[in-house]
């Protein structure tokens, strides 16, 4: 076996990840991103929703049982593309709705700006949610040499429309087609596996609109579910068996092309699910919560299931933010369990690691890579994880212990031994005043290094007069406003 030396003298420029030889090829890479996906909605994890493609790829693969993602949709996915915490760019409050106009820092390198540079061939299906006012903002000029999806929020299922205005495209160009989200995306992840010769490696972020609201699946979808009498639960749980479907798709796929032994399957939901009809269909007025059409009432009670966690989507609780996640790569790493803190800001890094590719020197990684313990079980690369820090609140997690602090007075300190108590619902801050001091340090170091909030500058009301007082005077711009406001999308 050539050393790494012999390997640099003939050319070889990559850092290649312990886990890969210096004449390995380049792996594929997949990366499926469900949307609102309950901890505890799938099959593997004890649910009652059917889904044997994503249960034989986790059980095959590594679990990941503390993997974070951000407490909402936005957030959460600009820490996949940057490596980064969402607060170091201003992406840390809530999501970018239908009218604002800014977008995830174009000074952001992102993954496929990366794995483009380290040789890859970058494509897209699905949702974006990371800036659509400009077409500068869109994937297909963020890294990606293709795309096909929408980069608003949520759409309809069926029509893919958002406020009167279709949100459906290929590579810039602007589509009206019949079809189930779940499928035209599954038909068109397949269709790009198709065309792969395997000389060139290639990316797919497979990104899912489903489970997120509006509650939509096909009858054919739902007939499985006939028994389970509510209907959002029923619909719910046919938006995740689709999901299951294409993701058997893509997977045979790969298998009938001869790519599988090449290829790391990575999965993980954007954030823990939907609990309230509020943060189901957030970004939306109550007038344009059609429930003919799959919408629900701010009030109502969402049909997803975090449990044993508390708290839900929007939430700083486990329920919020510890999501359902595992890489699967059988020709490299073992079926095992991982219990350690690990968050989405680690996936660049890592793939980078593997890939070859280089992130930017002047925006560092927060993520490290976490080959190590994904292959071999060691400790987690954090010493600590930022589950995400903003204005008024944040939460940080050391080993077992989570603190979760909330600014707005009266103020309140909360401080849960994770190991112990998963559920989070006993406060030991006042018997463990040291740890709780440590970690509350560490999180006061991280809102000393944020950027101030596009979602607040866009919304200034939401911290009202005595909030704009300790901002910088041209703290407030020039952006949209509410949900139910004109969605900002050239055409």
């Amino acid at each position: 076996m050539r050393s790494y030396a012999l390997a640099g003298l003939v050319g070889l420029c990559w850092t290649l990840s312990p886990a890969l030889s210096e004449e390995a090829k380049k792996p594929n890479i997949i990366f499926i991103m469900a949307d609102d996906l309950g901890n505890a909605d799938l099959g593997y994890r004890g649910g009652q929703v059917k889904t044997p493609n994503i249960d034989k790829l986790a059980n095959d693969g590594v679990r990941l049982e503390s993997f974070y993602g951000e407490p909402v949709c936005t957030p959460s996915r600009a820490a996949l593309m940057t490596g980064r915490y969402p607060m170091r760019y201003g992406l840390q409050t809530l999501v970018i709705f239908p009218s604002h106009t800014y977008g995830l820092a174009l000074d952001e390198k992102t993954l496929p700006q990366a794995l483009k540079e380290a040789g890859y061939k970058t494509l897209m299906t699905g949702k974006w949610h990371l800036g659509h006012a400009d077409r500068k903002f869109w994937p297909q000029n963020r890294g990606f040499d293709y795309f096909y999806g929408n980069v608003v929020g949520e759409v309809n299922y069926f029509t893919r429309e958002r406020g009167g205005v279709i949100d459906w495209q290929r590579n810039g160009k602007f589509l009206e087609e019949k079809g189930y989200y779940t499928d035209l995306i599954g038909d068109d992840a397949v269709r790009l596996i198709d065309q792969q010769d395997g000389k060139q490696p290639f990316f797919l972020y497979f990104a899912s609109l489903a489970p997120h609201g509006p509650y939509q699946a096909p009858e054919s979808a739902q007939e499985q579910y006939k028994d389970v009498p509510d209907k959002l639960r029923r619909t719910y749980m046919g938006m995740i068996s689709d999901l299951d479907v294409q993701i058997g798709r893509i997977v045979a796929e790969l298998d009938k092309k001869g790519l599988r032994d090449n290829t790391i399957i990575l999965f993980s939901s954007d954030n823990g699910g939907a609990t309230s009809g509020l943060f189901a269909q957030g970004a939306k007025s109550d007038a344009e919560r059609d429930k003919e059409e799959g919408g629900i009432e701010q009030g109502q009670k969402a049909p997803a299931s975090n449990a044993p966690f508390s708290g839900g989507k929007g939430s700083l609780k486990e329920g919020g933010v510890r999501v359902p996640a595992f890489v699967n790569w059988p020709a490299k790493l073992k079926p095992r369990v991982v219990n350690e803190p690990l968050h989405m800001v680690d996936v660049m890094p890592t793939l980078l690691a593997l890939a070859g590719g280089k992130g930017s020197p002047d925006h560092p990684f927060d993520g490290k890579d976490m080959w190590k313990t994904l292959a071999d079980g060691a400790p987690s690369p954090n010493d600590d994880v930022l589950i995400n820090v903003e204005l008024f609140r944040g939460a940080v997690r050391k080993g077992d212990w989570k603190l979760i602090k909330i600014a707005l007075l009266p103020g309140k300190t909360e401080l849960y031994n994770l190991a112990r108590d998963p559920g989070e619902t006993t406060n030991v801050a006042a018997e463990n005043p040291e740890i709780a001091r440590d970690l509350e340090a560490r999180l006061l170091q991280y809102a000393k290094e944020q950027k101030p909030s596009l979602w607040i500058k866009a919304q200034p009301a939401f911290v009202g007069a005595q909030g704009k007082t300790v901002m910088d005077p041209d703290f407030d711009i020039d952006d949209g406003g509410l949900p139910h406001e004109k969605l900002a999308l050239p055409h």
